[in-house]
């Protein structure tokens, strides 16, 4: 079985979407031994989007049920979309999916680009329709750094959770089981996961 492990790794040096919290670190050594202070937020490098963080009265990341974040899981490669991933890079390729997972030209950066690939309003529309309940992106957001929320709104508003920032760089386009875990934050609008990949072959 080999294993993908498409989280990226949180330092003070993660990339940091604009007006977000800057990850720190902080060791505490007592002498018997250590601990180390975290300040980080919600959307701290590879994290999921809750219902709640557009949705006013939508569900949190602790209500989120863990069958929607482990399972089967589609990426498809749309490396050709250079900063809108339109229906026309998912047409034909969402039968039976659950969990779509984009990945862009985006993995493998190390620093932000507010050009970065997003979905567009009506992929976003196409994805709501076909039943996705988990989408993911390897861009910092799923939606454009100039978007209005429109397209955080369609998706979260259907349903359908999101994880942003993944780490796709390494695995090929195909079919694949998923385990993206939220810590369990009673209330929260999103948190950092561990996400990975397996393909199920010896």
């Amino acid at each position: 079985m080999i294993i993908y492990d498409i989280t990226r790794d949180l330092s003070a040096d993660a990339i940091l979407y604009p007006g977000d919290i800057r990850p720190r670190f902080r060791e505490i050594d007592n002498g018997q031994y250590r601990v180390t202070e975290m300040t980080i937020g919600t959307h701290s490098g590879t994290h999921i989007d809750a219902p709640s963080h557009y949705i006013e009265g939508g569900l949190t990341v602790d209500r989120i049920a863990l069958g929607v974040l482990a399972g089967s899981a589609r990426v498809i490669d749309c490396s050709d979309a250079e900063t809108l991933i339109g229906p026309e890079n998912l047409a034909d390729r969402l039968a039976g999916a659950r969990t779509l997972l984009l990945k862009t030209w985006f993995s493998g950066r190390e620093e932000f680009d507010p050009g970065y690939p997003a979905l567009s309003p009506e992929a976003a529309d196409l994805v709501v329709e076909a039943g996705i309940t988990c989408i993911g992106t390897d861009a910092p957001s799923i939606e454009a750094f100039c978007g209005d929320g429109s397209v955080h709104r369609r998706l979260l508003g259907a349903g359908t959770v999101v994880l942003e920032l993944l780490d796709l760089a390494a695995v090929p386009e195909g079919e694949y089981h998923m385990v993206a875990l939220p810590m369990r934050l009673a209330g929260a609008d999103g948190s950092p996961v561990r996400a990975i990949l397996c393909n199920g072959k010896e």
